[in-house]
């Protein structure tokens, strides 16, 4: 008798095993990630699909009340450093992202509660913030619950929440010119500054129209160090913008040749935009 129930048992378990079948999730998972100014902002979210449904404005996803967004567990929005969000700063953290949707205004809503399946136990005394943002009628239909990041510049984007016919945006924002200043310093003031520091900041200079002599002077040590036609790049354009076009016309002309030698394509326009700001 023992040795059937054992049997049995072991049968039972294999046929309940076996049972098991891997399909498709009805509502996948998905991540996106974009470095925006020095952070990373990432969302985590499930993808359900409108399967012929009519959603939006439906008990599925009720306009005017507190929505998931989504489906499963409420998205989340990562910030990997203190960011801006729709012009309120925000520190870096995990948050839940709910919605309240109606035609033609969305309530976007960053909960402290990132751990909430479905809108069920929301409390809105969890808000971090909450803020409207413009419904936008899309062309097409969106057939999958879709977050997306969209219009982007180095230091800024816009997420981008779209299913059925509505899309709405908010915008994220860090701004990482205090911090690189402050890199800048501290490090071009170490004794042991190498070429590639000196060109970096003199380079970030440049860009931002910061204090182009103190460019020079770093371009200067980075050109007594290594003679190459993208660090003779470097000095040139910051002494035509200075009005040293002696400098400017020495140093293109150098790197000129040198880049035309490497068959470099990019900097021999380069070189030659230098001299003709300095009128060669």
């Amino acid at each position: 008798m023992t040795h059937y129930f054992i049997a049995a048992f072991v049968c039972g378990s294999l046929i309940t095993a076996n049972a098991q079948i891997n399909t498709p999730a009805p509502s996948p998972s998905a991540t996106i990630s974009q470095g925006v100014g020095l952070a990373k902002v990432t969302i985590e979210y499930s993808r359900p699909a409108l399967k012929g449904r009519k959603v939006l404005g439906t008990p599925l996803a009720p306009f005017g009340k507190v929505w998931r967004t989504g489906a499963n567990k409420v998205p989340n929005l990562i910030l990997s450093q203190d960011m801006t969000v729709e012009g309120q700063k925000v520190a870096a953290g995990t948050y839940g992202i709910f919605t309240i949707p109606t035609e033609n205004e969305w309530t976007i809503i960053l909960s402290k509660n990132p751990n909430q399946w479905g809108a069920y136990e929301y409390k809105e005394s969890e808000d971090l913030l909450r803020f409207k943002v413009k419904a936008e009628k899309l062309a097409k239909p969106e057939e999958y619950f879709t977050i997306d990041i969209t219009d982007f510049t180095p230091t800024s984007a816009k997420i981008a929440i779209r299913w059925e016919n509505l899309q709405a945006k908010f915008s994220v924002s860090q701004d990482p010119d205090a911090q690189i200043m402050a890199e800048i310093q501290q490090k071009t003031a170490a004794p042991d500054v190498k070429p590639d520091t000196y060109f970096a900041a003199a380079d970030y200079y440049y860009q931002n129209n910061r204090d182009l002599n103190k460019a020079y002077e770093w371009a200067n040590k980075v050109v007594e160090k290594e003679q190459e036609y993208w660090t003779y790049y470097l000095r040139g354009k910051i002494a035509a913008k200075i009005g040293k076009c002696d400098v400017a016309i020495a140093d293109a002309t150098k790197g000129l040749e040198l880049a035309k030698k490497a068959n470099d394509g990019a900097y021999i326009l380069n070189h030659t935009n230098v001299l003709k700001a300095c009128g060669k």
